[in-house]
């Protein structure tokens, strides 16, 4: 995980184009208020942390979390499909 990350840039990762019917599509940058509330709620929980005037990184407590979680995402992986086992 790269970091620190802020909100303005989180907005641009979660950008979409914005269809304006007959007109040219133009991008549109995703709403700030879910991911701000999402990001105050993993700090609430001590998955991530707040860098004063840089953004937010992750703790070890949130870094466990990811890696338990993608061990086990791969294993169910690997029961479905045996050639994954080589990663």
């Amino acid at each position: 995980m790269k970091g620190p990350i802020g909100i303005e840039r989180l907005r641009s990762e979660y950008s979409d184009r914005k269809d304006r019917g007959t007109k040219p599509e133009h991008m549109r940058k995703a709403g700030g208020s879910a991911i701000r509330k999402a990001l105050q709620q993993l700090e609430k929980a001590g998955f991530i942390t707040k860098v004063e005037k840089k953004g937010r990184i992750i703790t070890p407590k949130g870094r466990s979390l990811l890696d338990k979680i993608s061990t086990q995402i791969k294993k169910k992986l690997e029961k479905e499909i045996p050639e994954l086992k080589k990663y």
